[in-house]
């Protein structure tokens, strides 16, 4: 079950807190949408494929489906909560998610 914290959108003591620091790994805020991108850019296909593989499996248990775009070797990932209309723990969530498949 989903949890209503979720399903709101962040305030800004959270965008503060949580939203903040993934600004300075290199996702950015969405012109003209309360939404965060980031792009990724891998050695090839199948790694970038394998990513979004994990990335697909992780956001559907979650219920939250990212809007995304890919070409070859790069992924370009946009996150925003459509239950909501805008940023929510969520998109923090899987935000952190993304990253931490890059480093390991």
């Amino acid at each position: 079950m989903i949890q209503k914290a979720f399903l709101s959108t962040l305030n800004e003591s959270e965008r503060q807190t949580v939203l903040k620091p993934l600004l300075s790994t290199g996702w950015a805020m969405t012109e003209g949408r309360d939404a965060i991108q980031k792009n990724y850019q891998f050695t090839d296909f199948n790694q970038a494929f394998g990513f979004m593989t994990r990335v697909a499996l992780k956001a559907d248990k979650m219920d939250h489906h990212p809007e995304w775009f890919n070409v070859y070797n790069r992924i370009e990932i946009t996150l925003s909560t459509h239950d909501c209309q805008g940023l929510s723990k969520r998109d923090i969530e899987l935000a952190k998610f993304c990253d931490t498949l890059i480093k390991n």
